[in-house]
């Protein structure tokens, strides 16, 4: 019975990580790091600065 019920373990964890992989992505939205942060900030307010100056 235990050997049954590890077996079956095993596959029922296998199927869910592949339904998981096949599934549509969260909407979690995707990773920019600090550095790239810091890029973006200083360019936006590089273009709203020149935009007050037109």
């Amino acid at each position: 019975m235990n050997r049954r019920k590890k077996i079956n373990q095993l596959l029922k964890a296998h199927a869910k990580k592949a339904s998981a992989k096949l599934a549509p992505k969260s909407s979690k939205p995707k990773y920019i790091s600090k550095a790239d942060r810091l890029k973006l900030a200083a360019e936006s307010t590089e273009d709203l600065g020149t935009s007050a100056e037109s």
